[in-house]
């Protein structure tokens, strides 16, 4: 598999947050790809429940986004150093960081995905 299809993969990952579309987003993963967001939570797998965790992430904001500050595409798989900001639905401006791993399949859609970071520091803003 050539980096540009794992990297374009991740970066429909990313934009789909920022537009918050959870249609486009859920689109990214394949059918029966397993999230681990964060790492250490039950895993979340398939389209149904990507989607139902996709609202439960971007409900309470007004708007949301997570920029990709860096890239690194191995094999099948990157690792994604990014940092979110958003606004809450009351006004709140909240700022979070972390570190996502993918692994990509044969198709180009997340198979996997290992999320490191702290929801808790995030819904501490709003």
């Amino acid at each position: 598999m050539s980096p540009e299809v794992v990297s374009k993969a991740v970066r429909a990952y990313f934009e789909a947050i920022r537009a918050m579309d959870q249609g486009a987003w859920v689109n990214t993963f394949a059918e029966d790809a397993v999230s681990y967001d964060p790492v250490g939570a039950l895993p979340t797998k398939g389209h149904e429940k990507l989607g139902e965790f996709f609202q439960t992430i971007t409900g309470a904001f007004k708007e949301v986004g997570i920029t990709e500050d860096q890239i690194f595409v191995a094999g099948t798989g990157a690792a994604v150093k990014w940092t979110g900001r958003g606004v809450s639905k009351q006004g709140r401006k909240v700022h979070f960081e972390g570190i996502d791993i993918f692994d990509v399949n044969e198709s180009g859609k997340i198979q996997t995905l290992h999320a490191y970071w702290n929801p808790a520091e995030m819904l501490g803003q709003l």
